[in-house]
């Protein structure tokens, strides 16, 4: 016997769907509510009540927080389908506007939001005003799938299917410091003389000083007193005379606070691309926004 389901019977509320959603991905209610931006109880309180309109416990509650069961294992692969269907519906929607005008969303790093954005955004401002943009300041990729963003600025090249990519161009990386900085522990010429120089680190691998030493320097720990996560920070205490640190040429030979640290250092490359999300590239806003980085960062 073939039985018909009536759609219009279904009456699932999206958001209690999406709460068990993210806190599923997410493990934790805490770190969920984060995620969606809302309080933990009202979380929830959504997540409960898809359990008792399913009539099922999509969650264990143990000790340590929340596991979940066999059934909500089960159940989650069609919530994320929904969730899949749901964006889609979105960005259909969103690339179909023709109107140039609305909100660009765009990710970037510290650094690239901070000094080569501005000038680029500026001149678009005055061509569209009506296109407003948000900057997601991010050193991590951000998912476009997710709508975290709409066009993301990157130093690697995005994989994802559903997105579009292009190499805008293969940026060079150098060594600075302030002229105060070198004259108080005197100019050097070669990367052995910087033995006893101080040194900025980017993160918590000792990124920097491992690249360096590849290319012929001798450093250890105590040659980098200081570490920073943030590049904008980082170049802000270049600028003040601490140290050494390196950044795109574009931004450290347009700064007049600083000089190349060793002019004959030959440069750290890397490759500069911009993402969108297939469906969204599409529409037109988006489309003008996408054009203006590809110009104003390109060659």
């Amino acid at each position: 016997m073939h039985i018909r389901m009536d759609w219009r019977s279904v009456t699932f509320d999206w958001t209690r769907v999406r709460a068990f959603l993210v806190t599923a991905e997410e493990g934790s209610l805490s770190a969920a509510a984060r995620a969606l931006g809302m309080s933990q109880p009202t979380l929830g309180r959504q997540v409960e009540a898809l359990e008792a309109e399913l009539g099922v416990a999509l969650f264990e509650r143990t000790g340590r927080g929340l596991r979940l069961s066999p059934i909500g294992h089960e159940l989650l692969e069609h919530a994320r389908a929904m969730g899949d269907g749901a964006r889609a519906l979105s960005l259909a929607a969103w690339g179909q506007t023709e109107a140039l005008e609305g909100e660009v969303a765009i990710s970037a790093s510290d650094a690239y939001a901070a000094y080569l954005l501005p000038p680029i955004l500026e001149r678009l401002h005055r061509a569209e005003p009506r296109i407003r943009i948000d900057i997601v300041v991010s050193n991590d990729l951000s998912d476009l799938s997710r709508r975290e963003a709409d066009i993301a600025v990157r130093n690697v090249r995005p994989t994802a299917p559903d997105l579009i990519a292009r190499k805008v161009r293969d940026a060079s990386a150098r060594l600075y410091a302030a002229p105060e900085y070198l004259d108080r522990v005197g100019r050097r010429g070669t990367a052995a003389e910087f033995s006893d120089a101080e040194f900025i680190e980017i993160d918590d691998q000792g990124s920097l000083m491992h690249l360096l030493n590849d290319s012929g320097f001798a450093l250890t720990g105590a040659n980098f007193p200081y570490r920073c996560r943030n590049f904008t920070v980082m170049w802000e205490m270049v600028r003040r005379g601490m140290g050494i640190g390196v950044i795109d040429d574009r931004i450290g030979d347009n700064d007049p606070h600083v000089v190349r640290a060793l002019p004959g250092f030959g440069p750290i490359g890397f490759p500069v691309w911009l993402a969108a999300h297939r469906d969204i590239a599409r529409s037109r806003r988006l489309r003008l926004v996408f054009d203006a980085l590809v110009e104003g960062l390109g060659p």
